[in-house]
């Protein structure tokens, strides 16, 4: 298996340790420590953003959807699809290949049969579809998740065909899962805490205004209450008089495929 670096901080690894996780070295601390000594909403908005993917994999397997496909998805570790749905059937994808060595191995000891990790780019999804179609039934409804990781992605890598491809690949009965980091309620020194958003894949990307982020559902009905904050999505519990509200950085939204009528 590829090792880590112990001596450089790697994305995956800082979000796993934002989220409380086990799988970071004192090098990832020390700079998430540093970042949110610097924006006190970083952690905050990693925990927001998996706890919004959390709700909505468990609205989607409500829903009657047993397989997930997350793209983009880091390690698969602090409540993952696959802990947040363990009879659900789960694909992760990452081009990282360091996160894919380690990913294999964790999830080949701790779920084999049940989830599996494609090494693969998402802005290729002929390959994705491929790799995912070794554990998933893609003739079937699968929740697809991209949660955090389109923003990281400049219009002219043309996330907007590659997620286009995904939804005309979608069964009937399939739902798009999308958290997007937009241009409402900028933060300052946005380049320092955009990582918080997603992690895994950080690096050059772009913020996009609400109606570019309902564009990647294309023509597929947003369930209730369509495309809102992250921390407004169906939330676990109505908001208290004296609850600390985020910035409005990151918006989130849940589509569904329809079944054809005759």
């Amino acid at each position: 298996m590829r090792q880590f670096d112990h001596q450089r901080p790697n994305p995956a690894r800082m979000y796993d340790y934002m989220l409380g996780g086990k799988d970071n070295f004192a090098v990832d601390r020390q700079a998430i420590d540093r970042l949110a000594e610097l924006i006190p909403e970083a952690v905050p908005l990693a925990r927001a953003n998996r706890a919004f993917l959390q709700r909505a994999v468990r609205y989607v397997a409500r829903a009657g959807v047993c397989q997930f496909l997350d793209l983009g998805s880091g390690l698969p570790t602090q409540g993952s699809a696959h802990e947040v749905a363990p009879e659900a059937a789960v694909v992760y994808v990452d081009h990282d290949p360091v996160v894919a060595a380690h990913a294999t191995a964790l999830l080949g000891s701790s779920c084999p049969g049940r989830a599996a990790f494609v090494h693969a780019d998402l802005l290729d999804p002929g390959d994705v579809l491929a790799g995912a179609g070794t554990l998933l039934d893609l003739d079937r409804p699968v929740g697809v998740l991209l949660v955090s990781i389109l923003h990281f992605l400049p219009d002219s890598a043309q996330p907007q065909r590659a997620v286009a491809v995904l939804r005309e690949r979608m069964a009937p009965g399939s739902f798009l899962v999308i958290s997007h980091a937009t241009t409402m309620g900028r933060l300052e020194d946005e380049e320092q805490v955009r990582g918080a958003y997603r992690g895994p894949s950080a690096g050059g990307g772009t913020d996009r205004s609400p109606a570019e982020i309902r564009a990647f559902f294309g023509d597929l009905p947003l369930e209730p209450p369509g495309l809102v904050q992250a921390t407004d999505w169906r939330p676990d519990r109505p908001k208290l008089v004296g609850d600390w509200s985020l910035p409005s950085a990151l918006m989130a939204g849940v589509g569904r495929k329809a079944y054809r009528t005759r």
